[in-house]
């Protein structure tokens, strides 16, 4: 069975214990914010992950290698606000992509929910970034962000409290943070590793 089977399989049973909800921050306490983020796997025999690097200048999660996405805006469901964000970060065409489904949301630090929607997309795509807001992406390998063994549990003093969070190193690019966690949880909900 391929590691994209396996994935859809997985995103059709219930969650396994042990997944990361996130880490809420005091002050965004009671708020509802909503995104979402595509997890485009490209359909090789090795599948790949696309991934962003955002601009260095942003206000907010400035440098950071992400997901493509964003808020969810009125009327919209998860899927549809994935692909619609995909589309403005990347050109990445919303017909070429065969959704999965969605997996387990994870609150960011900042408040937001944010669900993953999981989708295969067509190797080698001619992705535009949009200057704006992504400075540059890439195609890191599935199988080794969803290892374990490159999934390091780090720890970093953040508004006077020490947190713990995943971190995973490709090629001089650190994925860390939110985008990292909902990794990790990836890689526990598909127990393709111990």
């Amino acid at each position: 069975m391929s590691l994209i089977e396996r994935i859809s399989l997985a995103l059709a049973d219930e969650p396994p214990h042990g997944l990361l909800p996130g880490d809420l921050i005091e002050g965004h306490e009671g708020e509802t914010r909503l995104a979402a983020v595509l997890v485009a796997i490209t359909d090789r025999p090795a599948p790949g992950l696309i991934l962003t690097q955002r601009r260095d200048d942003l206000r907010t999660h400035a440098g950071q290698v992400a997901f493509p996405g964003g808020r969810i805006d009125e009327g919209e469901d998860a899927p549809a606000a994935a692909l619609r964000e995909a589309f403005e970060e990347l050109a990445l065409n919303p017909t070429l992509v065969r959704l999965l489904g969605e997996t387990d949301p994870y609150c960011t630090v900042t408040g937001y929910w944010v669900t993953p929607v999981v989708g295969v997309v067509p190797p080698d795509m001619d992705l535009t970034p949009n200057p704006g807001e992504v400075a540059d992406w890439f195609e890191a390998p599935l199988d080794f962000v969803l290892d374990p063994i490159n999934q390091r549990c780090m720890s970093a003093e953040y508004r006077g409290r020490t947190r713990q969070y995943y971190q995973i190193d490709w090629e001089g690019r650190h994925i860390w943070g939110a985008t990292a966690a909902m990794l990790v949880n990836l890689s526990r909900r598909i127990g393709l590793y111990p």
